[in-house]
């Protein structure tokens, strides 16, 4: 039986890191945390999508034979960019690795460590953190699911036991490829629809300790269609995990349609007007037929904020009447 060292010197592992114009973000990081694997047997797949800024110069001045840079001559989409990341993988495994997101220096080897280099393993799922900007820790979430099945697992990411994110699942390569990779109508959800559908169909392990980094993104305040958007795909994510758990669907949909809302309405308070906020909360409202209703959000965001400016002006007030 081969040893550890010797698996690892056959068993390749592909980081996809799929970007845009991240040459003054944080892809110089993302690609410094894939090469600095503790587990050296990888290559790194950057694809650029047709950046207009210096990041083909930043990605050369990496002198390292394992980085692979691939620039499109046009700009073919975020899913697209996320399926030839991992259409272009050699290895076994795969992780999609955001431009802005980062693993720790032992996730890969933790993670084969976990399966004993097991190449029927359909995924692996650890812990994970949310950081900030600067990279602050914002909170973390231990992998609580281990030993689990699929459609208790999915209970889990409900009931807050497992957080889902690209960054902290190692895939299967050829098994998600067989599964159509990622893909939903309004490319939001694609990566928790591949997971759903991976989990259903082939055997998963869970790693309860903390190993990778989702930063919470910056720069957008939300707007109608992108909720819109949220919706439709959150929709399509809830049909996809009852067609892969038809025994237990009728309870995975009933949790898994107001968790998903209440999802959408955190999204929502994004969004920098009251008019729109409300208008929004309507539409999410209606999407998810009634299912929850937004008014504590509501109260949260705007409502208390009105009765603090009441409050501090009412002295102004009632001096003008």
């Amino acid at each position: 039986m081969k040893n550890h060292s010797e698996k690892e010197s056959t068993l390749l592992v592909t980081i996809g890191i799929p970007t845009y114009n991240g040459a003054d973000g944080f892809l110089k990081d993302a690609i410094n945390c894939a090469l600095n694997q503790t587990y050296s047997n990888i290559e790194v797949i950057v694809s650029d999508n047709c950046s207009t800024d210096q990041t083909k110069k930043l990605v050369n001045s990496f002198s390292d034979k394992r980085i692979k840079y691939i620039r499109h001559s046009e700009n073919i989409g975020l899913n697209k960019n996320f399926n030839f990341c991992l259409n272009s993988a050699k290895g076994k495994f795969f992780l999609l690795l955001c431009d802005d997101d980062l693993i720790d220096p032992d996730f890969i080897k933790v993670c084969l460590n976990a399966i004993n280099y097991n190449t029927e393993i359909g995924s692996v799922f650890t812990g994970v953190r949310q950081i900030d900007e600067s990279g602050n820790v914002e909170w973390e979430a231990p992998n609580n699911m281990s030993g689990t099945s699929a459609s208790d697992f999915l209970f889990g990411w409900f009931d807050n036991k497992v957080a889902l994110f690209l960054c902290s699942t190692l895939f299967n390569t050829e098994k998600l490829k067989k599964i159509g990779g990622f893909q939903t109508n309004a490319f939001s959800y694609q990566d928790v629809a591949a997971e759903v559908k991976l989990t259903a169909k082939y055997s998963r392990i869970d790693i309860y300790d903390v190993k990778a980094s989702f930063r919470r993104r910056f720069g957008s305040n939300g707007s109608l269609l992108g909720i819109k958007q949220w919706c439709c795909d959150s929709l399509e994510l809830l049909e996809i995990i009852c067609e892969n758990h038809p025994k237990q669907q009728r309870l995975l949909k009933q949790k898994g349609i107001i968790f998903l809302c209440r999802l959408i309405y955190n999204k929502v308070a994004r969004i920098e007007t009251i008019k729109k906020r409300f208008k929004a909360y309507l539409t999410v409202y209606y999407k998810f037929k009634f299912v929850s209703s937004p008014v504590k959000f509501i109260y949260k965001k705007d409502i208390r904020q009105i009765k603090i400016i009441r409050y501090l002006f009412s002295p102004f007030l009632m001096k003008r009447g």
